[in-house]
């Protein structure tokens, strides 16, 4: 039977599938403590999530320390066990390459905050009001 095409969404669906995996793996070792290093056993951090490339060879990694405290130092120690962390998800996953794998502070929560703020602003508080007055 022959292969069906892929289309641009269902390589979306597997980079979307895969990238989860590789967030749980990561989510894994950081909440097991399996990185040896002081600053990651220290922190409490969240992977937020995981943007693959469309080769599936590099992986962008969101994360957040708890309480947002210590980011850059979080940040260091896990760039500076990169390698590790490569290894333990070719290991787990069995991709045909391992993907090399960045972190990125994960900016949406400082975002959302923003876009909380103005709308609690007053003026657009005030411009809300007149359009359900004008309803």
């Amino acid at each position: 039977m022959a292969k069906p095409n892929a289309t641009p969404e269902t390589r979306s669906v597997r980079l979307l599938k895969v990238g989860e995996q590789v967030r749980h793996v990561i989510s894994e070792l950081l909440t097991r403590q399996m990185v040896h290093d002081e600053v990651l056993t220290a922190h409490a951090i969240s992977v937020t999530e995981v943007r693959m490339s469309p080769d599936l060879r590099h992986a962008t990694v969101f994360v957040k320390p708890l309480l947002g405290s210590d980011e850059d130092v979080v940040l260091k120690a896990l760039r500076t066990n990169t390698a590790y962390f490569q290894k333990e998800v070719a290991g787990k996953l069995r991709l045909k390459y391992a993907a090399k794998i960045k972190f990125l502070p994960d900016e949406s929560f400082d975002e959302a905050s923003r876009i909380e703020a103005l709308l609690a602003s007053p003026q657009v508080r005030r411009d809300v009001a007149g359009e359900a007055d004008a309803e």
